[in-house]
């Protein structure tokens, strides 16, 4: 993608071209994903059900950048008047752990079920990812709003809502 934008780009200088590189988006309407929704909605409905959260053997060292889906929102309305035509990484800048979102969740939802690990059946799982969102920052004027606190504490009524569990 990034090597046909600037191809393009460099082709026809007066339109607009941007592309945005998505991390881990969690957040409403997402379910329809099923197996591939987030891990926040995955391990919600796993503690909701009575069930401690099933993880990887040593996922307090899996980092993903997750970003909440207002923020990436608000990216794409930023990329339609860029600074400068690019290709674009929409995350926080933030790597966390697995472990942190079930810990996370299971205090939101006012539980105690620890955790259940068990190997990562995957050779060569990435271990790490982190947006650079400096470029995005500077010639998009994206600032992420939402910590993984924050986007998980406005997710968990929706969470609640698909699993079927009374709210009030």
């Amino acid at each position: 993608m990034d090597q046909i934008a600037i191809r393009y780009s460099l082709e026809n200088p007066d339109l607009t071209i941007v592309g945005l590189r998505f991390f881990n988006v969690y957040g409403p309407r997402e379910y329809y994903k099923g197996n591939t929704s987030s891990m926040v909605v995955q391990l919600g409905h796993q503690i909701l059900d009575g069930k401690a959260p099933r993880l990887f053997n040593n996922s307090n060292q899996i980092l993903r950048d997750f970003i909440y889906i207002d923020d990436v929102v608000q990216a794409n309305i930023k990329a339609c008047a860029p600074k400068q035509n690019g290709t674009y990484n929409v995350g926080t800048g933030i790597a966390r752990n697995f472990q942190e979102i079930a810990d996370f969740l299971q205090n939101e939802l006012d539980t105690d079920l620890g955790t259940e690990y068990f190997p990562n059946p995957y050779d060569g799982y990435q271990m790490n990812t982190k947006a650079d969102i400096s470029s995005t920052r500077e010639n998009l004027g994206f600032k992420p709003k939402f910590s993984l606190e924050k986007g998980i504490k406005a997710y968990i009524p929706e969470i609640l809502r698909l699993h079927g569990t009374d709210i009030s």
